[in-house]
C-alpha cells in the first residue's frame, strides 16, 4: 500500500540433530515467516554441502516422510507444536531461538486477526526480534489505528492544530481526544512529525510505503478498518462527496491478472497526480478493490 503518509501435534518423533546442524546457519530472529526461514536454512546447508537433501532435513527433524519438509516449505502442510520443536532443533536452534521459532509457527498459522495480534505481541517480547525488526515495529505502530495515518495527512493543512479536541472533531467518524493525543505521540515517536523552528508540528516525510512482500497482520487490519470506514461512508457522507461503486465481471485467469495490474498502475497514477496539493483541505481515503468471487478453473 502506498499512502501518505493450532494444529494437533504431529505424529513425528523428536531426535537429536546431527553435529552438522548444531549451529543455526541462519538468524531466525530476522524472519517473520517460518517457511521462509526453513527454506533459507535448507538453501544454506545445500550450498555448504552439495549432498544435503530434503530427505536428510526430514530425518534430522525426526520425520519418516522424505518429502514432508519440502511440503511444509511450499505451504502444503502446516506444523504442530511437536514438529515445530523437531524442525527448530534440526535447524540448530536452542533456547530463545527455538522458543521464537515455535512462537513464529503459531503466529503464521493463526486464523483470525485477534489471534495474530496477540501472537505478534508475543514475538515482539523477544529482544532480538525488536532489534531485527525496528522498521517493522514502527510500521505496526503506524497502521495500528486507522486515524493515525489520517492525522499524519491532516498535518498538511495550513490550519492544522495539535489540540486533541480539534483533531477529534475534524475526523469522520469522530474519535476521542485521548485517541488523537495517542496518534500525535505515535507520529512524533516514529519521526513522521517533527517541530519546526517556530514550534509547529510538520510532516517529516509525506510518504509512508509498505514493502512489496506479504502484508503484515497490522497492515491487513488497517485495510479492514478502512473498508469499515467505506461502509460507514454510505450513511455518513453525502453521495456528492463520495464515489463508491463496483463491477462484477467474468474473465479469464490471464485477464484477471492483467486487471489487477491495471488497478495497481491506476493507483500509482492517482498517487503521483494528487499527492502534493498546494492547498490541502480534506483528508480522503481511496480504496481500490478487486477479488475473485468464484474458484480457479483447473487447466488441463
Amino acid at each position: 500500500m502506498v499512502g501518505r503518509a493450532r494444529k494437533p501435534p504431529s505424529d513425528s518423533t523428536l531426535r537429536s540433530s546431527s553435529p552438522s546442524t548444531r549451529r543455526a546457519p541462519v538468524d531466525v530472529f530476522a524472519y517473520r515467516n517460518y517457511r521462509s526461514f526453513l527454506k533459507a536454512v535448507y538453501e544454506r546447508k545445500k550450498g555448504q554441502r552439495g549432498g544435503f537433501s530434503y530427505a536428510e532435513f526430514a530425518r534430522a527433524a525426526g520425520l519418516r516422510s522424505p518429502t514432508h519438509v519440502r511440503r511444509i516449505i511450499e505451504g502444503e502442510r502446516d506444523v504442530g507444536a511437536d514438529l515445530a520443536t523437531g524442525l527448530g532443533m534440526a535447524c540448530g536452534l536452542r533456547g530463545d531461538a527455538l522458543a521464537y521459532f515455535g512462537a513464529l509457527v503459531v503466529y503464521n498459522q493463526a486464523k483470525t486477526a485477534p489471534e495474530r495480534e496477540t501472537l505478534y505481541n508475543e514475538l515482539r517480547s523477544f529482544g532480538r526480534f525488536r532489534k531485527s525488526h525496528r522498521l517493522a515495529t514502527a510500521e505496526s505502530d503506524y497502521h495500528s489505528r486507522w486515524f493515525i495515518p489520517a492525522i499524519h495527512e491532516l498535518c498538511a493543512r495550513p490550519d492544522f492544530s495539535e489540540d486533541p479536541r480539534w483533531l477529534a472533531r475534524e475526523l469522520i467518524p469522530k474519535i476521542s481526544p485521548k485517541e488523537a493525543a495517542h496518534a500525535i505521540a505515535t507520529l512524533v515517536r516514529l519521526g513522521l512529525l517533527a517541530r519546526s523552528d517556530e514550534g509547529k508540528l510538520t510532516q517529516v516525510d509525506g510518504v509512508v510505503e509498505t514493502g512489496s512482500g506479504p502484508l503484515g497482520h497490522h497492515v491487513v487490519q488497517f485495510h479492514r478498518a478502512m473498508m469499515d470506514r467505506a461502509a460507514e461512508a454510505l450513511d455518513l457522507i453525502p453521495r456528492s462527496e463520495r464515489e463508491i461503486g463496483g463491477l462484477t465481471l467474468c474473465v479469464s485467469e490471464d485477464r484477471m491478472l492483467a486487471l489487477k495490474a491495471d488497478i495497481e498502475a491506476f493507483r500509482n497514477q492517482l498517487f503521483e497526480r494528487y499527492m502534493r496539493d498546494e492547498k490541502p483541505e480534506r483528508v480522503v481515503q481511496v480504496n481500490l478493490h478487486m477479488f475473485p468471487l468464484s474458484k480457479r478453473v483447473e487447466r488441463k
